[in-house]
């Protein structure tokens, strides 16, 4: 499936002009009819995965309880 600049936009959460600055740093491959851009969906899966496994072990480490200091004396 191919997506305009727009719909690649929303579907990354990006803005249009970072979706623009990574076709320039040829970082997005694109496609051209002449008169539209098209770009191939299915390349941004490792991305997505990846942010999504990033999300996950964020959220794991926020969840995290935080230990008691056993080195921790009253001083009085």
């Amino acid at each position: 499936m191919y997506l305009t600049i727009e719909e690649t936009a929303d579907y990354l959460e990006l803005s249009i002009t970072d979706i623009m600055r990574l076709i320039r740093e040829k970082q997005i491959r694109t496609l051209s009819d002449g008169e539209t851009i098209l770009i191939y969906k299915e390349q941004f899966n490792l991305y997505l995965r990846e942010i999504e496994k990033y999300k996950k072990e964020l959220q794991d480490y926020l969840d995290e309880p935080i230990p008691e200091d056993i080195d921790i004396k009253d001083e009085d």
